[in-house]
């Protein structure tokens, strides 16, 4: 039998990185990575955006209680097109859009803290091609 955080030659390694169940202590700064369009989907005109976040869980947590929660918890704000708006995503999947025009696009994903306070922030452009009707198949 094998007892977790032990190796088989019996030194002791962790078994995971931190543990969502225990705080943190000195948690490093959150930084928030985002990959370009998946190629795929993009060239039918849809835009899937993978993205994740290091040193913060993105949850559905918001409100200036949560500051003190550790590990860290946040959400994303997206705005496409330097829109006065923007949207929020609490879940942690990839970003889907879709009904955007052919031609040049961006994409701002910002990593907020609970109260929305903008903590990093990655911009994604890319060109939604023209669709090619089905004549010219």
């Amino acid at each position: 039998m094998r007892t977790t955080g032990q190796s088989h030659d019996g030194d002791r390694r962790p078994s995971r990185e931190a543990s969502p169940l225990v705080a943190i202590e000195d948690e490093p700064e959150p930084r928030l990575l985002a990959d370009p369009p998946l190629a795929g989907p993009l060239s039918e005109g849809r835009v899937f955006i993978q993205y994740r976040a290091e040193n913060l869980r993105v949850l559905p947590v918001f409100g200036a209680g949560a500051l003190s929660v550790s590990p860290r918890v946040g959400h994303v704000h997206v705005t496409i097109d330097d829109a006065p708006w923007h949207f929020v995503d609490s879940g942690g999947e990839t970003i889907v859009v879709v009904g955007l025009p052919p031609g040049e696009h961006q994409v701002l994903i910002e990593l907020a803290d609970p109260t929305h306070r903008v903590i990093d922030r990655s911009l994604i452009r890319f060109r939604v091609p023209e669709r090619m009707s089905a004549e010219n198949h």
